[in-house]
């Protein structure tokens, strides 16, 4: 097999295996957050259940690049996917019967674990992105989209997929589907995987995880800022939001309303993803060059602002508890995925583009520390601000993180110094 065909079957694998799992997380976080909130845990509860998932994804992405340099991509890709499937089975193990701060402690704890396994198969396939991509013709970027909006696109069916299970199968039963359709994806990714992923080098120093690089340290804090702003209103305060909108407080009512919001939100990561993978197009990438490129995060960080300021104007002068406003909600939240898309694969391209292939999984790591940072800071407001002051203080706190990304974006200078 030539190198360039062997480069392709690795990273198909590489994808394939993300692929696998995202659907899992996707479904996971879902069925986690809606079969919890049914048994009436509040939102700032609710909000716990993820804040190790995150901590854990920071502390994972800041090591697992020198992991990945010491021990090579592929045993941090086969350890993710380990870990996940461990986690599935081990939520299966929650008695109902525990009280509410033991079950609380119990999910994070494996929701952390979760963490853990998210982004060690994250690091490990876009890493291998850098190492596999051609450079001509702007490769790199459409590559980068096409995985990365992919993968949102089939998290989207996952949460599809959670909330569906959850009312069907029931969650102990969701949850033992879902292990062991990953562990078969597991076990033949480890028999077939072919060559070409970089080996482990011993001489991978521990102190490298941190950037030196001004543009990658300012690229993450925009990161950082990006994502929360979403994660303030996605991973609890939108969700509860339509739930209480939604629900008649009947079983049948519950389940109605647990496959409209599952509908939904797996709507909005797949037009999320299929944006992302178009994002080339979208900025032209053919014709513009780095520097260019680096001046967009401000741009499309300031049209996306627009939107959360927008939305909550309104929710300031409407009546946001009504099925009318409601859509109106959804609409809006659609536009800021189709806004948010450009913006998240426009960071998913620089960040590669500005590491050296020696430093890319030091550098991937560092950066999605970050993004895993944000998300932790977003979920926990996400919680705080709905329960605090419903939707106006949620979505208005999401425009002011927006708008630190883009402030943030206007200190990447064309010069890449690493």
């Amino acid at each position: 097999m030539t190198a360039a065909r062997q480069g392709i079957a690795a990273y198909t694998a590489v994808t394939a295996a993300y692929w696998a799992f995202m659907i899992t997380d996707g479904a996971l976080r879902m069925l986690v957050l809606l079969h919890f909130h049914s048994l009436g845990f509040s939102p700032v509860q609710l909000a716990y259940l993820f804040i190790l998932y995150e901590i854990a994804g920071m502390v994972t992405n800041l090591t697992a690049g020198w992991i990945a340099a010491r021990y090579g991509l592929a045993s941090t890709l086969y350890a993710g996917l380990t870990l996940q499937v461990g986690a599935l089975i081990a939520l299966t193990q929650l008695d109902t019967n525990w009280t509410i701060a033991l079950s609380v402690t119990f999910v994070m704890l494996v929701q952390g674990l979760s963490g853990v396994a998210k982004d060690l198969t994250k690091m490990s396939a876009k890493s291998a992105v850098k190492i596999l991509a051609p450079d001509q013709n702007s490769g790199l970027f459409r590559w980068v989209a096409v995985l990365t909006g992919s993968k949102n696109a089939i998290k989207g069916i996952g949460f599809f997929i959670g909330a569906a299970l959850l009312g069907t199968l029931g969650y102990t039963a969701a949850l033992l589907a879902m292990a062991g359709v990953l562990f078969i994806v597991l076990a033949g990714i480890a028999l077939r995987m072919p060559a070409g992923l970089p080996q482990g080098k011993t001489g991978a120093k521990f102190s490298d995880i941190l950037s030196t690089s001004a543009n990658i340290n300012w690229l993450s804090a925009a990161r950082f800022f990006l994502f929360g702003a979403r994660d303030v209103w996605f991973v609890v305060g939108i969700p509860i939001y339509f739930y209480g909108v939604l629900s008649d407080g009947t079983p049948q009512g519950n389940k109605t309303a647990f496959f409209i919001i599952g509908a939904f939100m797996a709507a909005w990561i797949i037009l999320y993803g299929m944006v992302q993978a178009a994002a080339p197009k979208i900025l032209k990438s053919r014709e513009r060059g780095l520097a260019q490129h680096m001046r967009a995060v401000t741009i499309w960080g300031m049209i996306l602002a627009a939107v959360p300021i927008g939305l909550t104007a309104l929710t300031l002068t409407g009546t946001p508890q009504t099925p009318e406003f409601a859509m109106i909600m959804a609409a809006g939240l659609i536009l800021f995925g189709v806004i948010f898309a450009v913006n998240s694969s426009l960071h998913s391209y620089l960040i590669l583009a500005l590491s050296s292939a020696e430093r890319v999984t030091l550098d991937v790591g560092f950066y999605y520390m970050a993004n895993a940072g944000g998300r932790l800071m977003g979920t926990l407001l996400s919680g705080l601000t709905y329960q605090w002051g419903g939707v106006p203080l949620m979505l208005g706190t999401a425009s002011v993180m927006v708008m630190m990304a883009a402030l943030s974006g206007t200190r990447l200078r064309a010069i890449q110094n690493r």
